[in-house]
């Protein structure tokens, strides 16, 4: 079996289970649909058992795929590190630290985190990125990323996973300093819909607090709303706009302290979530990753004290 299972057959594999789609996996993977479906039909072989089934049009990972996918995973992350540390050998330095950053962290944690780390030269490359929670955690599987730091994200996304709590948060709703509702401190939740609404992708981590509470409160549709997960959009266009919109108060702290950004007067207490770290549930951590959490603990402690 173990000259039948290549690395494409691997690749392959966790691309489809991701997409959940072959037409798409193929399009990542820049291959033909035939070529992809081969190869899943190589591996099923090799294992003796379906890893997908179909599910009306669509397809979905079979109990075996879910399980050789947890295996799949770390044998690719573990390919990963073999190759990064020969490319490391090569040019003298640390093992590099690969960051995943929700927004909720991307402006309120990740700037002092990364300065603070920086100073223990550790002489290991740093890279930082934004992405829906959903990616970020598949790359976070395959070794394409060390550490996620965000919201905790559903049950059924952390299998395989590990997280460790370092603050709570509540979800916000912002507007521009002297939006309209502003000088309305008693206004109405459906007022809401006068004004386009800005609220997470339904692939965000938060976007089960939000319409949740969205509903809890009466307000079943939003004539006007943008999907999006990119802060610097929000941020652009709620300060251009008599927009609101629904963020986690991190990703826009450091707005409202400098006054570009108000907070409007709603109570959202029970949006509240857990920010933390995840990480792959190996423990196989490298000294400058270590260290790199490290400094995320501290600067969230100063940023929960103050």
């Amino acid at each position: 079996m173990d000259q039948q299972i290549k690395f494409r057959h691997l690749q392959t594999f966790m691309e489809v289970a991701r997409q959940k789609s072959v037409s798409k996996a193929a399009d990542v993977l820049a291959l033909t649909q035939p070529a992809v479906t081969r190869t899943i039909r190589e591996l099923e072989d090799a294992l003796g058992v379906r890893l997908f089934e179909k599910d009306g049009r669509g397809i979905r990972i079979s109990r075996f795929g879910e399980v050789f996918l947890r295996h799949a995973g770390s044998s690719v992350a573990a390919l990963r590190q073999g190759v990064d540390s020969i490319q490391q050998a090569l040019r003298s330095e640390g093992p590099p630290v690969r960051i995943g950053a929700l927004p909720t962290v991307s402006a309120r944690i990740m700037p002092d985190a990364v300065a603070q780390f920086l100073k223990e030269n550790t002489g290991s490359p740093i890279t930082v990125v934004t992405g829906d929670n959903s990616v970020l955690l598949e790359q976070l599987r395959t070794g394409a990323l060390d550490l996620v730091v965000g919201r905790l994200a559903p049950p059924e996304m952390m299998i395989g996973l590990s997280f460790e709590p370092l603050y709570s948060e509540h979800v916000i709703f912002a507007v521009r300093s002297g939006h309209p509702l502003m000088s309305k401190p008693n206004f109405s939740l459906g007022e809401l819909r006068d004004y386009t609404i800005l609220m997470p992708t339904p692939n965000a981590v938060i976007r089960p607090f939000v319409d949740r509470f969205l509903v809890t409160n009466g307000i079943a549709e939003l004539p006007v709303r943008i999907e999006t997960v990119s802060d610097a959009f929000g941020r652009a266009y709620i300060r251009a706009h008599d927009a609101i919109w629904i963020i986690s108060e991190g990703a826009v702290a450091n707005d409202i302290r400098d006054g570009r950004v108000a907070r409007l007067p709603i109570d959202t207490s029970e949006t509240v979530g857990s920010v933390g770290l995840t990480t792959r549930g190996t423990g196989d951590q490298s000294l400058a990753l270590s260290i790199f959490m490290q400094s995320v603990r501290a600067v969230a402690r100063q940023t929960a004290d103050g």
